[in-house]
């Protein structure tokens, strides 16, 4: 998009491009979503940056309106497979906060010089920005959602001392982090810890929340994983091992935008959206963290479960316009590719199956300190899986053990491939369902399919779509 194009999409307030680019105003010194309510400023006065970082790099505040740190993530990030695709997605990992940026650089296979250079050239801010942005937001959610005291969420979103997180706040929103909870519209004493982080995961467009929740019901696995409730209303609920700990995640099914309104974590309502009835929302979740430093990391592991970066008006435009998949994409707009947790566990569950899974999880799984209802373990790490009696089995673990293969959020999706295509025992079938769900590659071609070059890059949604049609055949047959 050049600048014009952009500022046509701010004239209209198009939610399309909130999280693919940010625009600044030089006579407020605020920076915004191209959705923001407030009115347009005149053309000469707006500046346009590629990320949150690059806007508050030069000096720019986030909008109080429009909240632009709580927009989706860009789709780009999950298309690209370059260097900077992959940064992305290790850095809202929270790579650079446990690791720093000689960290990051040594997973990319690159120099941290070479990491910076590339970013700043492509994203208007480096590594440390880039992350610094996201403490910020990760701050702003736990000041405005928990009664957690000041100092214990300084350091729980990554922040090296209260110093530099009341810098940081200051300088962002322009409020102290005193200010800013104090604008929360729940009263502190509803944000009690032990209920959990409240948050609302925001996704851009239509969702098709209905067929996800499907997905994830049926092939849940029990001990770590349930969907409960009736259709319309489920929760779906899990078990994460993380970084620093363990957690329990509830996510809500997506309910239809013109029903939420403002509430606790103060997000703009999304009804009152872009003209031309376009419109964005999210999904209701609640975080039970045993360290709340994996805040930011187990977030962005919900957000890839439920493909809530994923820009559904471009994949529907590219397979709406093939008459084979039109009839489909109509009536499901939205659907998204369901993505991976953990990456290691998909892999184990893709080779073996559910009920296999289900078995492993009983024999091999660890049980939580502290059980919650039905979800009473963990899915087994791939070393405790590296003795299993299965060969195939075991040499998938302990590839994932060692490192020979690598699926986290930032690998490199060919090499990841190649390594397993290499394991004795993993079909092509296989590994093409592990690099869709586990890599979270949205342009998988499976085996003994006709690659249809229509469906570039969006081949996994094509494929999704297929699956949706036949799951509501064989219900109705």
């Amino acid at each position: 998009m050049d600048e014009e194009t952009r500022y046509e999409a701010v004239s209209s307030r198009d939610a399309r491009f909130d999280g693919e680019f940010f625009f600044a105003v030089a006579t407020t010194g605020i920076y915004c979503r191209p959705s923001c309510p407030a009115v347009t400023p005149k053309r000469r006065n707006v500046r346009f940056y590629p990320t949150a970082a690059a806007a508050q790099g030069h000096g720019f505040r986030a909008c109080r309106r429009c909240r632009p740190d709580a927009v989706p993530g860009s789709a780009e990030w999950n298309v690209r497979a370059d260097m900077v695709g992959r940064a992305m997605r290790m850095i809202g990992d929270g790579v650079v906060d446990r690791e720093g940026v000689p960290g990051l650089a040594e997973r990319l296979g690159y120099s941290a010089r070479q990491v910076q250079r590339q970013l700043t050239a492509e994203l208007g801010a480096g590594p440390v920005a880039l992350a610094r942005a996201q403490r910020a937001h990760t701050a702003r959610v736990l000041l405005q959602t928990t009664g957690l005291p000041v100092t214990e969420i300084a350091f729980a979103a990554g922040f090296a001392s209260v110093r530099q997180f009341n810098d940081t706040i200051r300088q962002i929103y322009a409020r102290t982090p005193s200010e800013l909870r104090a604008e929360s519209a729940r009263p502190a004493a509803a944000a009690r810890p032990a209920a959990g982080i409240p948050l609302r995961l925001a996704y851009r467009g239509p969702y098709a929340a209905r067929e996800m929740f499907d997905v994830l019901a049926r092939e849940s696995v029990p001990r770590v994983e349930d969907v409960c409730g009736a259709r319309g209303r489920r929760t779906y609920r899990r078990t994460l091992r993380l970084p620093y700990g363990t957690g329990i995640v509830a996510v809500d099914e997506a309910l239809p935008a013109a029903a939420l309104r403002e509430g606790s974590s103060g997000e703009p309502d999304p009804s009152s959206g872009p003209r031309g009835g376009v419109r964005s929302g999210w999904l209701e979740a609640r975080l039970f963290l045993g360290d709340l430093r994996d805040l930011t990391t187990a977030v962005q592991r919900l957000r890839r479960l439920f493909d809530l970066d994923a820009d559904p008006y471009a994949v529907d435009e590219r397979l709406g316009a093939d008459p084979r998949l039109a009839p489909l994409v109509a009536a499901r707009p939205g659907l998204r590719l369901p993505g991976a947790a953990d990456p290691d566990e998909a892999a184990v569950r893709e080779l073996v199956g559910q009920e296999a899974a289900a078995l492993l999880v009983e024999e091999y799984g660890k049980a939580l300190d502290a059980p919650c209802d039905r979800l009473t373990h963990l899915f087994p790490e791939p070393g405790a899986l590296a003795g299993h009696p299965d060969p195939v089995l075991r040499a998938l673990a302990t590839a994932l053990a060692d490192g020979t293969v690598r699926l986290g959020p930032g690998a490199d999706r060919d090499e990841a491939e190649q390594a397993l295509s290499a394991l004795p025992g993993l079909t092509a079938g296989t590994v093409a369902r592990i690099r869709m769900r586990a890599l979270g590659d949205p342009d998988v071609a499976p085996p003994g399919r006709p690659d249809d070059a229509a469906w570039r890059p969006w081949r996994s949604y094509a494929l999704q779509h297929h699956r949706a049609e036949r799951d509501l055949e064989s219900k109705y047959r």
